[in-house]
């Protein structure tokens, strides 16, 4: 697990660079409230608007990016208004969190922009909770959220916008549908539910302390879209808070509040939430849990009691999280997996069409962005599929089988990166068996994605043999009609049935 989260692959550096930026903005942005007399609890409010429009704003363009910045405080003030003001009335804050639970979750409909407004909408809220925020701090509040949404833009889009130079970001929209065949529509209610059982529980469990299991439940859904990837990310943000508790017992305490320490400690864990958000889930929330003890500390309520209460709460609250997505609405792995791997299947189709038209003299044709857009499905893919590869799963035929899919899945991008590099030669030249070679490809997706339930098996795909090719692009498109011809198997026979060689 360790070497997952700190020696996973970084290409180009860029989470490297997503985690030291985070930690300058969060920290221009705190430092930025002290200087203008803020309060702790101000400045922790602030730092937390930082980190968010940091953290959850991921449109394709640089520009989009800044628009959905410069729109955080448009749903974020209201919210914290509205939180502040109903701190004394339990039920009507109650009934406001689980709107806006609903509301953050559907917002997805509309794509990045729609998920990072729900965001940062429930995180507003959120934080009310966590520093008992009450009408009279709201000025002060309105302040410090501004001030440092204002650095965080500075630092992403002036100081260190390193997205400028790479291509347009490949973000793949939501699922589509309407009412409730749409996905976010469904996960609205199971995220209702759930915080609503989390809700009632956690405040069984303490009237002080029972919006850390809304918020377990919140962030288990957050870039979830079936049943199996909820359950799995239920059980990472609970072994995340468990060993966060422990690392917090062992150095949180000890600090008890010391500022220097815990400055140096916070920009610590921040720079493990961004580092880590991409390749592992246990290590960030491991990062957060210790962040969040390390601010109770500093604001002089922190204690082994508390850090317990964490855990028990957070456990409520994925428990909360996997009811839901079992009892309410459920949205099956299978059907969820299905609709991603299609979509990358098509995408491989775009990409050899863009490279074959420009190997045959297109200016306008360019399949640098399809690929992109490929690697971004192919990372929905793996996360659709986790729970099928997970160690823990029983599924011994459905795991073999997810693994082919995956291993088959990232063959094809291997070969339509190959074919995309020499397309993007000037010198490259056009062999006239690229086009049959591209059509015999065309074939091969519209058969693996043409409707047919698994177990019927649609017509099998098999590669023709081709004589051995000198040129490097039809290598590779040869090599691209191998593993679509593979695919049939694992895809279009029953997903509980064993694989010949498993």
């Amino acid at each position: 697990m360790l070497k997952k989260a700190f020696v996973a692959p970084d290409p180009g550096r860029l989470r490297l660079r997503f985690a030291l930026r985070a930690v300058v903005g969060i920290g221009l942005a705190v430092a930025a409230c002290g200087a203008v007399g803020h309060s702790l609890v101000a400045a922790i409010t602030g730092g937390l608007a930082a980190l968010l429009a940091l953290f959850t704003v991921t449109d394709a363009t640089v520009r989009g990016q800044a628009v959905t910045t410069a729109l955080l405080p448009v749903v974020g003030l209201p919210v914290l208004a509205v939180a502040a003001l109903l701190h004394d009335l339990p039920l009507g804050r109650d009934l406001a969190f689980l709107a806006i639970v609903g509301a953050g979750v559907y917002a997805r409909r509309w794509g990045p922009r729609g998920h990072s407004l729900g965001v940062f909408a429930f995180m507003m809220f959120f934080a009310t909770q966590f520093l008992h925020t009450v009408p009279g701090q709201l000025p002060e509040l309105y302040a410090a959220v501004l001030l440092s949404l204002l650095a965080a833009f500075a630092v992403r889009f002036g100081l260190w916008c390193y997205e400028r130079g790479l291509p347009p970001a490949a973000v793949p929209a939501p699922p589509t549908g309407t009412g409730l065949a749409r996905t976010t529509t469904r996960q609205a209610i199971q995220a209702t539910a759930g915080s609503a059982f989390a809700l009632a529980t956690g405040q069984v469990l303490s009237h002080e302390r029972w919006y850390w299991a809304v918020g377990a439940t919140w962030w288990v859904f957050v870039n979830t879209a079936s049943r199996g990837e909820t359950l799995v990310r239920s059980f990472r943000r609970a072994l995340g808070t468990v060993i966060g508790v422990v690392v917090g017992l062992l150095v949180a305490v000890p600090l008890d509040g010391a500022a220097v320490p815990t400055a140096a400690l916070v920009a610590c864990c921040v720079f493990g939430i961004f580092y880590t958000a991409a390749v592992s889930y246990t290590w960030m929330m491991l990062a957060v849990t210790l962040m969040a003890g390390l601010l109770y500390g500093s604001l002089g309520v922190l204690d082994p009691d508390l850090l317990v209460l964490r855990v028990t709460e957070t456990t409520v609250g994925a428990l909360g999280a996997a009811l839901a997505v079992l009892l309410v609405l459920p949205v099956t792995t299978h059907a969820t997996t299905d609709a991603w791997i299609q979509r990358a299947l098509r995408c491989v189709h775009a990409c050899t069409a863009e490279a074959a038209a420009r190997l045959a003299g297109s200016a306008t044709a360019d399949p640098a962005p399809r690929v992109a857009e490929l690697e971004a499905l192919l990372g929905r893919v793996r996360m659709s599929l986790a729970p099928l590869v997970h160690p823990l799963s029983p599924l011994r035929a459905r795991k073999a089988r997810a693994r082919q899919v995956l291993a088959l899945l990232d063959d094809c991008a291997r070969q339509v990166r190959g074919l995309a590099s020499i397309a993007a030669d000037p010198e490259a030249s056009h062999d006239a068996r690229l086009t049959a070679a591209c059509q015999r490809v065309e074939a091969a997706v519209e058969a693996l994605t043409a409707p047919g339930e698994p177990g019927e098996r649609a017509t099998v795909l098999s590669a023709a043999p081709q004589p051995p090719a000198a040129e490097p692009a039809l290598v590779h498109l040869h090599g691209l009609e191998r593993a679509l011809a593979e695919l049939a198997t694992p895809l279009r026979s029953s997903p509980r049935a064993p694989l010949a060689d498993a």
